[in-house]
This record gives structure tokens, C-alpha cells and sequence, in this order.
């Protein structure tokens, strides 16, 4: 139900999930207590459109997010009637028509008359011969185009959202989109933005990078956890959006969460390479000068999002079959254990190639002993202190399930022949790998179609302009003039921190708590000086490069650190491909304050009886 602002026009509109696998109970919460115009639903991910790549070619009738039907949507449909509430959602996968037929049936079998729409053309995967002929190489690491391809898709923007919704769509079902373009449909066609109106685009998009990832933005893995109440029944997003691109971030009054500064910032540069240039279908967004202002209980106003004109590219993401991977976890516990770990992992390697020889097989293409307990997370930074429990998570890839099935076997020997300590395993999987393939690819190559009433319309091609024009100059970050300090503290003291991953890097956001600190933070946050930090994260023990970026507008500084994540959410062993944690990693880094300043600290710790 749109609200009046005087006589503005708000749309209200509900974040309801992260991914096809969050809560069941945001929905219920949005509806009770959200007095929303619009509901969305992101569920997709690289990571995510390979599980419904192999679903379907299981099932041809399968490959989207069944969740939407069984948890999210269909339980729902009647409540969402009555409220004459509008669905966006990407929960199609690799078969949007699928899930729309299956939602149709479903509200005829309620007794209701609510209209689907779907939208397709995104999946690519008809065009893989050429595609692999026109020679793609990976964006980020140059491997060539891949064989034994299990999805492809384009990464379409909102317009054909927009269309759905000018022919009376309640429910629009898309395939691969830009996660924030689940929002950023609706705010065009309620406010009749424009292609060519490039700031308010931009600002469209930030509220959905806002909201597209549920509670992460209302208080969800903030870095001030203990200020956060309530997470059993933390409060999913409600963006107030305005015709003049300013978005207001609440929740459902009553609700745990926390709505502030602190988390919206957090947020904006989540999984954010350069904020002056993050590059969607529909707009090439600026968010270096956007400002926030609290300015009521977990409401906070967002604004300044600046646009220039897209690219003529889409972004595409292959996935592809990669062998087989056996991942298990066993229990370690006494003195010494990591060193009791290590050892026993290189027997158990040694004993499954020789399994392998036996049998006329391969090696194994990867192992790794991940320890879990051990901080090995955290490199030359961790608490040597001698863990006496800990789990080895043992990983071994092979291009055969056979091979890979071997080592599940043999590892379980380590309990009775090995290790002293070692205990019964926790888990063990014998997996299919998928493998993440990232390139740009011209629009004017594919035509977005939306379906509704059983016609299918084609879409205007997406225009752009070659992508050659260079962000503003002056955001790269570099060393500020020394400042005067004499004693260090954490990090945390003086910032908020958040991480995410985008392929083979990710990306750690540090935002100071007030302005007069972030001098401190880029005397001492060089490039440089991340890269050393998380050398243990960098290919064969260098330290990986690293871009920094200036974000004024949020008093921050943003890092990309590369070639950390190898192979990406998919395929890299680390304990947190997700990089969910790298920002944690840095808490401790030590920050150089004048002995006032620091003084200030001792004093607020103490306060709190820490």
C-alpha cells in the first residue's frame, strides 16, 4: 500500500530473502507488520545456478527454487491476495516457465486469480558452441571457456520486470537477473523513471543492493554483534522508497535487528569492488558520495547515488562440471593436535594414490588439509597457543567419482592406524564439483522475452556505450601524510568491517565509526599493507595484489584482494569461501592513534566492564 508522504508517493518494499535457503519466517513477519506495496525474493547466486543447472538435467521439469512454492510464496498466496501485494522475485533458476507453471496451478487450486509473469532469453545455454568458438576467457583469471557446461546465463537488469508489471503482472518470476534489479523494477514502473534517467537508475539499484540480501542489512553478520538484539526474530528489511531516488531502511515495528549507520554502510559495500563504478545491466553506479543519516529507531536515509550510462555488455556466468571432490571431516583431539592433523592427512593422501596406482587410475588433481580450530584462517595473525582439539577437513578432487570415492573409503582407517585422538568422523561427501566461468557479453547478441496470459513478448535489446570511459580519478586509494601516533589499537576500535566474495577475490569494506578516525585507518590501511596481512590468503604463499578504493561519502575505504579464493564459492577448499569472515581476519589490525585518542578507548572498554 503506497504511503503519502505530504503529497509524495512512497513505495514500501520488503527484502524477504538472502537466498533460496533463507528463513521461513520473514515472509509471515513482512506480512504482518510490513504494509508493503511490494515483496522480493533473491535466491540466485553463481554458486546457486549450478545446483539448478544439475537439477534440471535430472529432472527436465525442475531447475528453479522450489522453496518459492513449499516455504516463501504458496503457503502465503491468499494473505498476499488479500493485500493486494506484488511478488518480484528471481526464484526461476535455469527454468523460470517451470516454476511459473507450477505457481499458476497452484493459485488455481486456491481459488485465486492472481496473474505470472515470467521472464526468459537470459539462459545461454543453447549458444555454447559459439560461445566457446568466439574464444571467452575468464574475466578475472583468463582460463579459457570451459567443456561440460551445467548452466549459462546472462545477467539481465530490471526493464523486463518493468514490463511484466505494465501488463498486470501481481507475480513476476524471472531467471538471472542483477540481484538488485528485483527492486529496481518495480521503483520504474511506479515512478516512470526513464533509460536515460542514469542517477535515479543508480539509486534504484542501491535499494536493491540494500535489500536484496534480507537481514544483512538490518543487523545480519553486523560487526557489532552484541548490539544486535533478538536474532531469533531479527527484522527483515523494508526499503521507503521515493521518486527522487531517497530510500529510507526500516523493519517491522517489534522486531529484533538493528537498523543504523553502521549496518546500512556495512551493507552498501557488500561484495562492492570499486563503489564509483559498480556496473550493472541498466547503469554504471557511483556510490563514493552517497550519505546516510539516522534520523529515527532503526530508520536510516539514504541518498546521493549518482548514475552514468551502461555498458554494452552483459555480465555471464558459466558453470561447469569440474570431476569430483571428497571432503571429510575428522576429529583430532590431545596435545599437539594440529601437528598430529597435518601428519596424518599426508598418510591418508599417500595411501589413497596408491589405491589409485592399483587400479590404473589418475591422481588426485587437489588435496588440502583444511584445519578447523587451529586458526590456520588466520595465517601469521593467529593465537599460537596450541589448540588441543581441532578438525582436519581432508580434500581431495579427482576427474572421476570412483577416484574420489577411493579416498572416502580409505580415510576412515586414520581412527584405528593413525593419530592417537583421532575420533569418529563427522561427515564425509563425495560431491560433483562445479566450476564458476565469468565473462562480459554483448547485448545486442540476446533478446529478454516475457511471458503473461500465454503470449510471449519480445524485448527491446538493452542498449549501452562501449565501456572505455575511466572512473572519476581520484578514488584509488593512496597513503595519506603520516599521522601522528604513538600507541596502537585494534581496528575495530575505530571501524566497522564487513566481506563478501565475488569470484576468485573478495572484497573488505573498513567504514570508520566516526569521520575524524578514517585518517588513522588510511595512514595505516595501504594496498600494501593488506596484501602482507592476508599473504597466507594469496596464491603459493605470495601476498596477493590488492586495490584500494576512497568511499568519502561513508567515510571508508574499500579493498579488493585477488586470486584469494581459488575457484571460487564452488570449488575453493577454505573454510569460508563465502568470505563471509575475511573482515574478521582484520579486527586486529593495528591502528596508530595519538595516546589521547587511545586513552578514549581504555576508558569506554573499562566503562563496559571489559
Amino acid at each position: 500500500m503506497a504511503a503519502n508522504a505530504g503529497n509524495e508517493r512512497v513505495i514500501r518494499i520488503g527484502g524477504a530473502t538472502a537466498s533460496f535457503s533463507d528463513t521461513a519466517l520473514s515472509v509471515p513477519q513482512l506480512l504482518a507488520g510490513g504494509q508493503l506495496d511490494y515483496l522480493i525474493f533473491d535466491y540466485l547466486a553463481e554458486g546457486s545456478m549450478g545446483i539448478f543447472g544439475r537439477m534440471q538435467a535430472a529432472d527436465p521439469a525442475a531447475g528453479f527454487g522450489t522453496d518459492f512454492l513449499t516455504v516463501h510464496v504458496g503457503p502465503h498466496l491468499h494473505e498476499i491476495a488479500a493485500q493486494e501485494l506484488k511478488i518480484v522475485a528471481n526464484a526461476g533458476g535455469v527454468n523460470p516457465a517451470g516454476l511459473a507453471s507450477a505457481l499458476e496451478q497452484m493459485i488455481r487450486d486456491k481459488g485465486l486469480s492472481l496473474s505470472v509473469a515470467y521472464v526468459e532469453g537470459d539462459d545461454l545455454r543453447d549458444q555454447v558452441t559459439e560461445l566457446r568458438a568466439a574464444g571467452h576467457c575468464d574475466m578475472f583469471v583468463g582460463t579459457p571457456f570451459p567443456d561440460n557446461v551445467v548452466s549459462a546465463n546472462a545477467y539481465f537488469g530490471a526493464f523486463p520486470i518493468v514490463a511484466a508489471l505494465a501488463k498486470g503482472a501481481d507475480i513476476v518470476i524471472t531467471g538471472r537477473v542483477v540481484d538488485s534489479a528485483v527492486v529496481l523494477g518495480p521503483l520504474i514502473h511506479e515512478f516512470g523513471w526513464g533509460t536515460d534517467d542514469l542517477d535515479l537508475l543508480a539509486a534504484g539499484t542501491l535499494a536493491g543492493h540494500l535489500l536484496e540480501c534480507g537481514a544483512q542489512v538490518s543487523g545480519g553478520t553486523f560487526t557489532d554483534w552484541r548490539d544486535v538484539p533478538d536474532w531469533a526474530n531479527i527484522g527483515y528489511p523494508i526499503g521507503e522508497c521515493h521518486s527522487d531516488g531517497t530510500i529510507v531502511i526500516t523493519k517491522p515495528e517489534g522486531t529484533g535487528g538493528l537498523v543504523s549507520i553502521g549496518t546500512v554502510a556495512e551493507q552498501i559495500l557488500y561484495e562492492v569492488s570499486d563503489p564509483a563504478d559498480y556496473i550493472v545491466a541498466d547503469v554504471r553506479c557511483d556510490f563514493s558520495e552517497v550519505r546516510l543519516e539516522q534520523i529515527g529507531d532503526n530508520r536510516v536515509r539514504v541518498s546521493g547515488a549518482k548514475g552514468r550510462a551502461p555498458t554494452e555488455t552483459y555480465k555471464a556466468c558459466i558453470t561447469f562440471d569440474g570431476g569430483w571432490r571428497t571432503i571429510a571431516y575428522q576429529p583430532i583431539i590431545g596435545e599437539d593436535a594440529a601437528e598430529k592433523a597435518a601428519r596424518q592427512a599426508e598418510a591418508l593422501f599417500a595411501r589413497g594414490r596408491t589405491l589409485l596406482r592399483a587400479r590404473n587410475l589418475p591422481d588426485f588433481t587437489l588435496t588440502e588439509n583444511v584445519l578447523i580450530g587451529g586458526e590456520a584462517s588466520f595465517g601469521a595473525h593467529a593465537n599460537h597457543r596450541g589448540s588441543r582439539e581441532v578438525i582436519s577437513k581432508l580434500v581431495v578432487d579427482h576427474p572421476d567419482q570412483e577416484g574420489a570415492g577411493i579416498f572416502a573409503r580409505e580415510q576412515w582407517a586414520g581412527i584405528s592406524g593413525m593419530s592417537v585422538g583421532t575420533s569418529i568422523n563427522l561427515a564425509t561427501h563425495v560431491l560433483p564439483m562445479t566450476g564458476v566461468f565469468l565473462f562480459l557479453l554483448d547485448k545486442q547478441g540476446i533478446t529478454p522475452t516475457m511471458t503473461i496470459d500465454g503470449v510471449t513478448h519480445d524485448l527491446p535489446v538493452a542498449e549501452g556505450v562501449p565501456a572505455l570511459e575511466s572512473p572519476p580519478a581520484n578514488l584509488i586509494v593512496t597513503p595519506a601524510p603520516s599521522q601522528k601516533g604513538d600507541v596502537d589499537v585494534d581496528l575495530v576500535r575505530l571501524a566497522w568491517a564487513r566481506s563478501g566474495d565475488k569470484g576468485h577475490l573478495f572484497n573488505v569494506a573498513v567504514i570508520a565509526r566516526r569521520p575524524e578516525y578514517l585518517p588513522y585507518l588510511r595512514a595505516a590501511l595501504t594496498p600494501e599493507a593488506l596484501g602482507e596481512w592476508y599473504r597466507h590468503m594469496g596464491p603459493d604463499g605470495q601476498a596477493p595484489n590488492v586495490d584500494g578504493y576512497d568511499v568519502p561519502g561513508l567515510h571508508a575505504l574499500n579493498f579488493v584482494i585477488h586470486d584469494a579464493l581459488t575457484g571460487g564459492i564452488n570449488a575453493s577448499t577454505r573454510l569460508d569461501p563465502a568470505a563471509k569472515g575475511m573482515a574478521q581476519m582484520l579486527l586486529r589490525f593495528p591502528i596508530s592513534v595519538p595516546s589521547a585518542l587511545a586513552a578514549e578507548f581504555t576508558e569506554s572498554a573499562s566503562s563496559r566492564g571489559e
